[in-house]
């Protein structure tokens, strides 16, 4: 069972892993600790990660970013238009979906989010897999705060396409919480005060606060709030604004970077590394050569003039802070500490704000970049029985409240047709039991009980559920049937119906639990101790209780993909993945077949500075041998060149296979003389060693005192007249 957690990043995804008796961050295979959350299109195969990234510019409307905040989306709401400034490939409508158009194998093709992000996953997954040396089943991954019902279900179900499973979805900053809470050992328990962490995080693309309290062996969140458009990107658009102005606007230059979508994404590129600048400096550079129209640009931003420009963003930036404590019911003097994290949180601004606003220097213990991954690992350690970790309970909330719609009963004038029943902050996972009297079959729906709260143009319906099987009870036509449902919000935030079934009021007999007798003989008074004691029976009195009878059958409907769509979409994801596996496989031929023409040429070439620098197949092959050989290494090249540049990975191995034909006799006679000679030079080390294992033993031998000459040293030294004297001279 692998432990594995995943920080899914608007622009980057990092994989931490528990291992080594504790959790390490991996590396993808250009040795970077953090993957591009980016998926791109070709004419032969797709790019995923650190390889779309690669292609990006050259790419860009068959590049597609943001896969995190595409996922569960219509292409209706009002947020999609905003994605849209940030992703360079054209999204449009899937089924019901958002998606994007690319140009893939040569033709125009849609795929939906939720495709998208699982080709990325598959990515990850093998990336993961290589790594730790083993199969990749399931995982606990991030999610922003704000995430719905529906984006929590179309995330389960793209990882469901990548073939693994989720053991829990967890939110960005309880992620985090979590890893920092865990490894602390000081933590209030029993009635103590418990210690309360804002933490916030400040990602790519949202601004999260959330106030936690910790125990010993726990953590609950008692508030959340967010920005969803509030992140480095935000910023480093605003910069790409600026200089779209300045160069259209300088006479000799004239440029409008935003007609021409290349330009304009080199300049963001050089944005996000200039913004990273002005974090230690107070000036940075901008430089980029042939940017349009063969022309050059040149100019610098000040940190006081990025910040001016910003200045609408830093503005909102205790706007969260503000209603996480609202929601917690506490103020900034009950925080006891306030953690940090996030790779836009480096912006000296946005630190001066926080504090600012706390009145109290910020912590910065954990990886910023990191922390989220590695309270992943922990929270799936967590549920292992491979690792011993020390328990951790973690207590979320829900972070939009939810009520129930039903049709009204005629014949129960008194009924509300509604009812909230997991309110906003309810603590999650929630198990509520809703009670009906009903005489027939009814429906009822889930839905969010603000529709203002959650994304804009989003709809607010979450499922409908048909209870089925109701029927009036024995005692008549007109008596209702007790109805119970149980609805759950479970960890990972998504609402079920989880149960339904009848009660019905039966009478039944329940024990009389007495209080124990008080002994009333004083003390010294004799009792009697010897007479048996008579058996006294349990006091009982009836009672009515309700009675779980039969179970109702329940008929969901939610905004989830079909089973039969989800297939269907594994078998297209299996079909794209042996595609790009053969596509790989056929590059990796062709580069083996170029390397093996030049490791044969520089074999035969026979050298004019002298035989000592003639290749190794010289002395074993005719000149005329070596020139058919040659000749067939220049046809072969010129066929790579021209015919062979994008051909069949069984027509690189023929090729390989016609000069291995011609090499191999003369191969085989280079090898079995190099082994005569290994051979050769084995026996005469072998003969060495033992000449001088001889040697060394008749060393040994002449050194050896003979018999006659110990029994001599034992006379000598048993007689003092025969023994060495040593006389002291004046």
């Amino acid at each position: 069972m692998s432990v594995v957690g995943v920080d899914l990043g608007t622009m980057n995804t990092v994989v931490a892993v528990a291992r080594n008796r504790g959790v390490d961050v991996i590396t993808n295979e250009v040795s970077n600790r953090a993957t591009p959350s980016l998926v791109g299109f070709g004419p032969k195969n797709r790019y995923l990660g650190e390889a779309a990234k690669t292609q990006e510019i050259s790419n860009l409307k068959n590049t597609v970013a943001s896969l995190k905040r595409l996922v569960g989306r219509s292409i209706k709401e009002a947020d999609i238009a905003i994605e849209q400034q940030y992703i360079s490939a054209p999204l449009v409508d899937v089924n019901g979906e958002v998606g994007a158009e690319v140009s893939y194998l040569g033709k125009k093709e849609r795929f939906s989010a939720t495709q998208l992000l699982a080709m990325f996953m598959g990515k990850i997954k093998q990336t993961t897999a290589d790594e730790i040396r083993a199969p990749v089943t399931n995982l606990v991954m991030s999610v922003p705060a704000w995430f719905t019902d529906r984006q929590r279900r179309s995330l389960i179900t793209a990882l469901d396409i990548a073939n693994i499973s989720v053991q829990r979805l967890l939110n960005d900053t309880t992620a985090a919480a979590l890893g920092w809470g865990i490894t602390k050992l000081d933590l209030p328990s029993g009635d103590e005060k418990p210690r309360r962490v804002m933490f916030i995080d400040v990602g790519h693309s949202t601004f999260t606060a959330s106030v936690i309290e910790f125990r010993k062996g726990e953590l609950t969140v008692k508030g959340t709030a967010f920005d969803r458009h509030y992140g480095g990107r935000d910023f480093d658009k605003a910069i790409v604004d600026h200089f779209q102005k300045e160069f259209l606007a300088n006479p000799k230059l004239k440029l409008d970077i935003n007609t021409n979508g290349r330009a304009r994404a080199r300049v963001l590129v050089a944005a996000e590394r200039l913004k990273k600048i002005l974090s230690a400096n107070q000036t940075a550079p901008l430089n980029i050569e042939m940017l349009m129209d063969d022309k050059d640009v040149s100019t610098s931003l000040t940190r006081a003039d990025f910040e001016s420009l910003v200045e609408p963003l830093l503005a909102r930036t205790t706007v969260p802070l503000m209603q996480a404590l609202a929601e917690a019911g506490l103020t900034k003097e009950d925080i006891d500490i306030v953690e940090v994290v996030g790779g836009g949180a480096r912006v000296p601004a946005i630190k001066d704000r926080i504090q600012e606003f706390f009145g109290k220097p910020l912590s910065f213990t954990l990886n910023q970049d990191e922390a989220v991954a590695r309270g992943c690992a922990f929270a799936s350690a967590l549920q292992s029985p491979i690792f011993r970790v020390r328990e951790f309970v973690v207590h979320d909330v829900v972070s939009y409240p939810i009520e129930f719609i039903w049709e009204k009963a005629n014949d129960i004038p008194d009924e509300e047709p509604n009812l909230v029943v997991f309110g906003k902050g309810n603590t999650m996972p929630s198990t509520k039991v809703l009670t009906f009297f009903r005489k027939r079959p009814f429906d009822l729906e889930a839905r969010y009980y603000t529709p203002q709260d959650i994304p804009e143009g989003m709809k607010p319906w979450i499922a409908r559920f048909s209870v089925k099987g109701v029927k009036p009870t024995i005692g008549g036509p007109d008596d209702y049937m007790t109805c119970k449902l149980r609805a759950r919000v479970n960890p990972d935030g998504i609402l079920n119906l989880d149960s339904a079934y009848s009660v019905e009021d039966q009478e039944v007999e329940e024990e009389i639990k007495e209080e124990e007798p008080k002994a009333e003989a004083a003390a010294g008074e004799a009792m009697d101790t010897d007479a048996p004691a008579e058996e006294v029976k349990p006091k009982t009195r009836k009672v009515r209780k309700q009675v779980r009878k039969d179970n109702l059958p329940v008929v969901s409907a939610a905004n989830a993909l079909e089973q039969p769509a989800v297939e269907d979409a594994k078998e297209k994801e299996g079909k794209m993945s042996s595609n790009d596996k053969l596509v790989a496989d056929t590059e990796e031929m062709k580069n083996s077949l170029e390397s093996f023409i030049y490791d044969t040429r520089d074999k035969v070439t026979k050298s004019d500075s002298g035989e000592e620098y003639d290749g190794v197949y010289v002395k074993f092959s005719s000149d005329a041998d070596r020139e058919k050989i040659l000749n067939k290494l220049s046809d072969i090249q010129d066929w790579l060149e021209d015919d062979g540049y994008d051909t069949t990975m069984s027509a690189y191995r023929t090729k390989r296979e016609e000069i291995s034909a011609l090499v191999g006799p003369i191969h085989q006679r280079w090898f079995e003389h190099d082994q005569a000679e290994r051979e050769k030079l084995q026996a005469e080390l072998a003969a060495k060693a033992a000449a001088k294992k001889a040697a060394e033993e008749a060393a040994n031998a002449n050194a050896t005192p003979s018999a006659d000459a110990g029994a001599d040293a034992e006379m000598a030294d048993a007689d003092p007249a025969k023994s060495p004297t040593v006389e002291e001279v004046d």
